[in-house]
């Protein structure tokens, strides 16, 4: 996993701990903007060590002697004296609540020190008899908002995001499969699914010494603790929080296995009827008539010899699937390959960290043809939202910019708000002299249902993309109250597209809505929503999450070349209402 994620958290949890213990607030500020630095920071820490030492990271911004010399020590050792020192001294359980919208450190601490609160089940109790509610600064609406933030946790709290797992399972199949006795090696399960939130960790690999592989893996650099450790698996737990199983299986079994290991648990029940069916069976060591093994070696032997096309991986959730192959039907779905440029990205013009110049490097090297710039609107206060000379300043820098970029277009873009009674937050003489406008609602009242804000804002024709339909946080919230449906229907008769975000605790539209868009052809906008060019590679969630709901290439507008979605925004303001 990504180095400035991994010390951007234990930043974080130092910051938590000592403001949970009252410890110098200074302290905790340093702390709070070292985590937001490293997590912001477009290089990698350890590639900026290892190049400059401990000089290189005191040059970082934000960044000083103290931070410097404890990231330092993590990266030559694997440990921060420091964070263990810190952490020794809270209770690890109840310090975990702090992963819940609503409850802060001091909320805790009052919790810990008034009502003898130690564990999760002890605060659950004072929570519903009532006695958290007597505490200083705990009003109703306070109350309520910890209860619901502590059932969306309870939900949550064996899943892990995609988001997080992905940088951690391709580092790990990337320094697993450099052995020269692995052959093959994938990961599977929900994972291999692209499902938004993820289980346990499951990769699965062949190689001529299992016991060699596995003792590799279990040593890897992030192991905390090791759970299992023999011939053909083994289960580690890294960074204190994901645990990875990796099994290592026989080469003439290995598509046998994969398809049984990646799931789902209801597309493996009907493959095996079908099976059945014909006098066959299917298990994770191959597909077998009576005694005798007819394929295991690949997944697409074992598809075939029940009658089917290969199905991939993000589609194996029984939701007709398995028919579409048996009638050679399945779509070919939208890849990463098919991604000509990210189509919401934030700069420092709002709250986002890189400038315009970094944004189109980075897009370069991506092998983009263009990028969208949607720095937040004016009401976007607290995101530093632009106002129209900013805005128009930053439209001219972008024309400025494309005269002499070579091979990448920057898009002069915004993501204006859509205000409570639907209107825009900028005029449309305004909108009209932008590239491209992503339309999203950010702020919306309690039990509002914005269902008819949306349809206003599509019914703009400089409007060409709703961001985030459903305004939901995976990890936080549900979203505000919105008919889809209406939405969907909306959009395929204004033509205005939908946006998959890509930011791994967004994924909205959810795989099930984009299937429904797909139907009845209405176009996706995929947008990493980056607020530092170190997120861009989230795209790959959005297309995982595009082909989870079905998508073909020509479903998704960032397949486009330029001008063809330049002609697409023509059409758009062009079309009659």
């Amino acid at each position: 996993m990504n180095k400035n994620k991994i010390l951007s958290e234990m930043f974080d949890r130092m910051a938590d701990a000592l403001e949970f213990l009252d410890e110098n607030r200074f302290k905790v500020i340093a702390y709070r903007k070292a985590a937001r630095v490293l997590e912001d920071y477009p290089e990698d820490i350890e590639e900026v060590y290892r190049r400059g030492g401990i000089k290189a990271l005191k040059a970082i911004p934000g960044i000083g002697d103290r931070i410097a010399k404890k990231i330092a020590e993590y990266l030559d050792t694997g440990r921060m004296s420091k964070y263990e020192e810190v952490m020794s001294q809270v209770p690890q359980e109840l310090l975990t609540l702090l992963d819940v919208q609503g409850i802060g450190p001091r909320t805790l601490r009052l919790a810990y020190e008034k009502l003898g609160v130690r564990t999760i089940e002890d605060f659950k109790r004072v929570l519903e008899d009532g006695s958290l509610a007597k505490l200083p600064g705990m009003g109703p609406k306070k109350i309520e908002n910890i209860k619901k933030g502590l059932e969306l946790y309870e939900k949550m709290r064996d899943r892990i995001p995609i988001g997080l797992a992905f940088p951690l399972v391709n580092e790990i199949i990337e320094l697993v499969g450099k052995l020269p006795e692995v052959k093959h090696i994938s990961a599977c399960g929900s994972f291999r699914r692209m499902k938004e939130t993820v289980g346990d960790l499951d990769i699965l690999t062949t190689g001529k010494d299992g016991r060699k592989i596995i003792d590799y893996f279990v040593h890897l650099p992030g192991v905390t603790r090791v759970l299992a450790a023999g011939d053909t698996k083994g289960s580690a737990i890294f960074h204190d929080r994901y645990q990875v199983d990796l099994r290592v299986v026989p080469e003439e079994s290995y598509g046998a296995a994969l398809q049984y290991f990646t799931g789902s648990k209801q597309h493996n029940v009907h493959l095996r009827t079908i099976a059945k069916s014909k006098g066959l069976k299917i298990s994770e060591y191959g597909v077998f008539r009576g005694s005798e093994k007819i394929a295991g070696r690949t997944e697409e032997e074992v598809y075939a010899a029940v009658g089917l096309d290969w199905v991939p991986p993000e589609l194996r959730e029984d939701w007709g699937e398995i028919e579409a192959a048996m009638a050679g039907k399945l779509p070919h779905l939208v890849e990463m390959k098919d991604i000509k440029g990210d189509l919401h990205v934030h700069s420092k013009y709002s709250d986002g960290t890189a400038t315009l110049e970094e944004i189109a490097e980075k897009a370069k090297e991506m092998g983009y043809e263009y990028i969208a710039v949607c720095d937040h609107s004016v009401s976007a206060k607290y995101a530093h939202g632009l106002d129209i000379d900013r805005l128009m300043e930053k439209v001219e820098r972008i024309k400025e910019l494309n005269r002499k970029l070579d091979g990448v277009k920057l898009l002069a873009g915004t993501e204006v708000d859509i205000l409570p009674d639907g209107t825009l937050d900028y005029p449309d003489e305004v909108l009209k002299e932008l590239d491209f406008v992503v339309a999203s609602i950010h702020i919306w009242r309690k039990d509002e249902d914005a269902t008819e804000r949306i349809i206003r804002a599509m019914e703009n024709p400089y409007v060409h993309v709703i961001g985030h339909p459903t305004g939901r946080l995976i990890s936080q919230r549900e979203g505000y109250q919105v008919d889809i449906d209406r939405v969907i229907e909306k959009a395929a008769e204004t033509g205005t597209a939908l946006e998959i975000n890509a930011y791994y605790d967004r994924l909205d539209l959810r795989d099930v809505n984009v299937r429904k868009a797909n139907e009845i052809g209405v176009k996706l906008s995929i947008g990493t929503d980056t607020h530092n060019i170190g997120q861009l590679w989230m795209m790959v969630l959005g297309v995982g999450t595009a082909r989870r709901g079905w998508s073909t290439p020509d479903a998704i507008i960032n397949t486009m070349c330029y001008e063809e979605l330049m002609e697409w925004t023509r059409k758009k303001a062009e079309r009659k209402r």
